[in-house]
């Protein structure tokens, strides 16, 4: 399993760079949002990674964030959606966002994705939804950050970044930094908790 390529920018396209690492160049398919925020040619670039393996496609995917890749390897795991898929998927919405319409249940947002209908919606929503239940089961002890925040949008946001694989305690932390908590939309709290988890 290969976590991650760091090397220099060799090439740059619209579906793949390549990351020249000591040497040897690797091709690595991004989503076009990714790719632009790679730098330019010849700088050194940080890329997270997911390797992708079926019976005739050995392949790189890559990404500028974990988040992205959280996201990525979450779609591949719904049923008939693959990684081309995944990946225009991430071109067209941002983590935070998707996480956010899975767990608002969202179809209608969903729909306006590349190769997204309603069915494939509904599936995403019921697939990932089951998963991450599991995946980030959590008391209701645990998951109360404070007395004070005590709304359903608050509570909705924690959830969503649960999702994108941050873990309770850096919530927690994050969370009661964030001030007027309470007047604020999902988007926004997610939009803000990830400004002060990714510092």
């Amino acid at each position: 399993m290969i976590a991650y390529v760091k090397g220099n920018l060799d090439t740059k396209t619209n579906t793949f760079v390549v990351i020249d690492v000591q040497g040897i160049g690797y091709r690595v398919f991004m989503p076009v949002k990714s790719i632009e925020s790679l730098g330019e040619i010849g700088q050194e670039v940080k890329v997270y990674t997911h390797h992708y393996v079926r019976e005739a496609n050995i392949s790189l995917y890559g990404f500028y964030s974990q988040e992205e890749l959280r996201i990525f390897e979450l779609l591949i795991s719904v049923s008939g959606i693959g990684a081309k898929s995944a990946n225009a998927i991430l071109a067209n919405i941002s983590p935070s966002k998707f996480a956010l319409c899975v767990i608002s249940n969202d179809v209608k947002e969903l729909t306006k994705l590349p190769g997204i209908g309603a069915k494939s919606a509904q599936r995403i929503i019921l697939e990932l939804k089951d998963r991450l239940k599991t995946e980030t089961a959590i008391s209701k002890e645990q998951i109360q950050v404070s007395a004070s925040i005590d709304n359903n949008n608050a509570q909705e946001a924690i959830s969503a970044l649960q999702v994108l694989g941050y873990n309770i305690k850096d919530i927690k932390q994050v969370i009661s930094k964030i001030e007027n908590i309470n007047e604020l939309s999902i988007e926004d709290i997610i939009k803000k908790a990830l400004a002060y988890l990714g510092r």
